[in-house]
């Protein structure tokens, strides 16, 4: 048995292994993505049963293995139960925990991924604003964490930072000004609410993503944007993903 470490962070994911064990995936601040296992946590009477169960916050202690890691125990700290129990809310929050795990690396500090899926986790159990409005935050927002969004603010066609930008260029990836949208034909347009929505999503602090609603048409037009930063960027598709489309 190697050295017992302790970590903070989140589980993404959880798999049984074998008759009685577990493999979970957890989010951590001190060592990024690491995947550890649960000996006898699918046995009623273990005190990891409740340790290894989906989109959890808390502190783990675990052994350190040399390919692996064996978990101890765990001190829950948030069960998001209103989550649990609602199964659309369900949905969302397991691609939000895929797309997690999809950019988290072994090492890479975490803290900023992990505090937007708690914030994210939140927002869900409250239900104030839409889960496509959630979705659409969250995506925008874990792309600008991990460095991979467009400019949202400089124009692609004249290259100076605009205050009257009108749309997203496909082709060139980019938002465009109104001087320079002449002859486009794959312009996705964007309102200037659209446009403040954007921008106010990449630069805003964790706790004030999920404070503003947005009515249909630039709801939509957030939606298509960011769909094609998302499909542009991220080169996997997603189960769960699926799951919402198919509501």
């Amino acid at each position: 048995m190697g050295n017992l470490i302790e970590v903070h962070g989140m589980e993404l994911s959880s798999m049984p292994i074998g008759e009685y064990d577990r493999r979970i995936v957890l989010l951590t601040k001190e060592r990024g993505k690491i995947s550890a296992f649960a000996r006898g946590a699918r046995r009623p009477n273990s005190p990891l049963v409740g340790a290894t169960r989906g989109f959890i916050f808390g502190t783990f202690q675990m052994y350190e293995g040399r390919d692996s890691y064996i978990l101890k125990q765990a001190n829950i700290t948030h069960f998001f139960e209103d989550v649990i129990k609602n199964y659309n809310a369900i949905c969302y929050a397991c691609y939000f925990a895929e797309l997690a795990e999809y950019y988290a690396r072994e090492n890479l500090d975490a803290t900023d991924m992990i505090n937007l899926l708690y914030v994210t986790l939140k927002a869900l159990a409250k239900a104030v604003i839409p889960y496509s409005l959630i979705k659409c935050i969250y995506e925008l927002k874990i792309i600008a964490i991990n460095g991979e969004c467009v400019d949202l603010f400089t124009c692609k066609g004249c290259r100076e930072e605009k205050h009257n930008i009108v749309g997203y260029a496909k082709d060139l990836q980019g938002v465009l000004c109104a001087d320079c949208t002449a002859a486009r034909i794959d312009l996705l347009p964007l309102s200037p609410s659209a446009v403040y929505a954007l921008q106010y999503i990449v630069t805003s602090p964790m706790d004030k993503l999920y404070t503003f609603k947005l009515n249909d048409n630039c709801m939509k037009e957030l939606s298509e944007v960011i769909s094609t930063i998302r499909n542009s960027t991220i080169d996997r598709a997603f189960k769960s993903l699926d799951m919402i489309s198919t509501q």
